[in-house]
């Protein structure tokens, strides 16, 4: 019998021309790795990354642009209420003072109609009135036009067989208006057809077809 030495075990017969660590037994690979794919390259994870960013960039810029149109838009209304105000302040004022000036004008058109304006009055007189035409004052109210109850205050009231229609037929003081606004109505004396009287017109096509007025 042959004896087995002790300590020594039996190595695996190694192949000629193998090296020492090809009889090395290897552990198995985990199945993970064996069914796992080929892994994505480096640079189209990157052109993801940056392509995200891009979308956020451009849909902040989208949104302050719209902010900052917003804010434009604001301040030129601003400035346009700003100057829609400024003017209506400075006309309330203009109108202020003009009303003010009323009573002076109306004694330079009494001391006219006198022929009291002579002299160095006469020239204070006319610049002063200059002065208010520059402003916007305008004068109205004449003889003979129709009356009209939003610019004309009657104070006097009477009939007349030559008006078709309540005229005014004397201007007691005149009437100022200030752009669209008017200051003072013209303070008139204003006359009405004689009740029961017809139209001249009509008078006039009856007596036509009548031959013409009747002879006394």
């Amino acid at each position: 019998m042959t004896e087995e030495t002790p300590g020594f075990d039996e190595k695996p017969d190694v192949p000629s021309g193998a090296s020492p660590e090809d009889a090395t037994p290897k552990a198995a690979e985990p199945d993970s790795v064996k069914e796992s794919g080929p892994a994505a390259p480096a640079g189209d994870v990157h052109d993801v990354a940056l392509t995200a960013q891009l979308d956020q960039v451009r849909t902040a810029l989208h949104e302050r642009t719209a902010d900052l149109q917003r804010l434009q838009a604001e301040y030129q209304n601003y400035r346009r209420r700003v100057e829609r105000d400024r003017v209506t302040v400075k006309e309330i004022a203009v109108a202020s003072l003009l009303t003010e000036l009323l009573p002076v004008l109306d004694d330079i058109g009494r001391a006219r109609d006198h022929e009291e304006l002579v002299g160095g009055f006469k020239s204070v007189a006319e610049s002063l009135e200059a002065v208010t035409v520059k402003l916007g004052l305008q004068q109205f109210g004449t003889e003979g036009e129709p009356f009209d109850p939003t610019i004309h205050e009657a104070l006097m009231h009477s009939y007349a067989p030559d008006v078709t229609e309540t005229t005014c037929v004397a201007i007691l003081q005149p009437g100022y208006r200030f752009g669209e606004r008017t200051i003072r109505p013209a303070r008139v004396a204003v006359a009405e057809p004689q009740p029961g009287a017809q139209p001249k017109d009509e008078q006039a096509g009856k007596d036509e077809e009548n031959g013409g007025p009747e002879e006394g």
